[in-house]
């Protein structure tokens, strides 16, 4: 139970995360899983992609592809308009949400 708890809370916040790795600068995905991975969200590229796709899908990113000289193209990733005004929300709501936590949390 536990474990299932565990998933759906990092499911929770990872479309966020991945806005907010985007939102400096265009990255193709071993660099989004790289940054997950050293915030301790570990994703495998099964989860990534799909969401990828979702979120290109629904206006929030764009991507372009690009030649590498180690291997075949890439894939590169950058927020839309769209994706910058979702978020400035999301922002919003995990600042309401975190001091909802640290309330019930840190009771005396």
């Amino acid at each position: 139970m536990i474990d299932n708890i565990k998933s759906q809370m990092r499911k929770g916040i990872l479309e966020y995360c991945i806005l907010e790795i985007i939102q400096s600068r265009e990255v193709y995905a071993t660099e989004i899983l790289e940054e997950l991975k050293n915030a301790n969200l570990l994703v495998v590229e099964g989860t990534l992609y799909p969401l990828l796709t979702r979120m290109k899908n629904a206006g929030l990113l764009s991507y372009r592809w690009q030649e590498s000289t180690s291997g075949p193209p890439r894939k590169y990733f950058c927020i839309t308009e769209e994706g910058l005004a979702l978020i400035a929300e999301l922002e919003k709501e995990w600042d309401s949400i975190s001091t909802a936590i640290n309330t019930i949390t840190h009771k005396p």
